[in-house]
């Protein structure tokens, strides 16, 4: 039985993809689940962070991690799945390409947007990716600012535009908070360096929803 595969994709830069692949990877480690991430997108930041955390914790970071060109991803990704239970992977914005095939390769993809008008006519190429190679898409709110009536508004946006059930939303979302940068930082996640937050409880409630939603 092969694992899960999930691919963070957003063509627009700058909606939180790297930082919600960390620690969805790690709130996924604390559930028991073997993870594996997969890093195709050519700026690296998730390598760069893998390679902190790895120092931090002595070598023992607690997942796999690769670093791969876009056309090995296929490959890499149905071997990584034969091992483990969970594989993420961190596609590149505006690269057409590569991220297709991250798409391709996925279970499940997610697509983080945030609660503005200009992001969410920016994750239209998202979605249409994921309904041209047929794969379910979840959007999941990111940098949710408290009380945020746009959110709202957002999401009824948004439900106008998708086509359920091979897009949704996400019940949780994730607010806009220093932590979940802070935390990177140290090479750990919320659920491991700010427990008893309000991050943590948002980020595992995540975890927690996008299993469920897997299957």
């Amino acid at each position: 039985m092969t694992g899960k595969v999930f691919t963070v994709a957003q063509q627009k830069g700058g909606a939180g993809k790297t930082t919600l692949v960390a620690h969805l990877a790690i709130a996924w480690m604390q559930l028991g689940r073997s993870v594996a991430t997969v890093d195709i997108d050519p700026q690296g930041s998730l390598t760069r962070w893998q390679a902190v955390r790895a120092e931090a914790t002595g070598g023992e970071p607690g997942f796999t991690h690769v670093q791969i060109t876009g056309w090995r991803t296929q490959t890499e990704v149905e071997k990584l799945a034969r091992d483990h239970d969970i594989v993420l992977i961190d596609s590149p914005p505006h690269a057409q390409t590569e991220a297709r095939i991250a798409v391709r390769a996925a279970s499940l993809v997610i697509a983080p947007v945030q609660p503005s008008p200009m992001d969410l006519w920016a994750v239209q190429p998202t979605l249409d990716l994921a309904a041209q190679e047929k794969r379910r898409l979840l959007l999941v709110l990111n940098r949710v600012p408290p009380r945020a009536r746009i959110a709202d508004e957002l999401i009824a946006r948004v439900r106008e535009l998708v086509n359920p059930p091979a897009v949704d939303i996400a019940e949780s979302q994730i607010g806009n908070r220093t932590a979940y940068a802070g935390t990177l930082l140290s090479g750990l996640s919320v659920t491991e360096a700010a427990r008893k937050t309000q991050a943590a409880a948002e980020m595992q409630a995540l975890a927690e929803e996008i299993l469920s939603r897997a299957g």
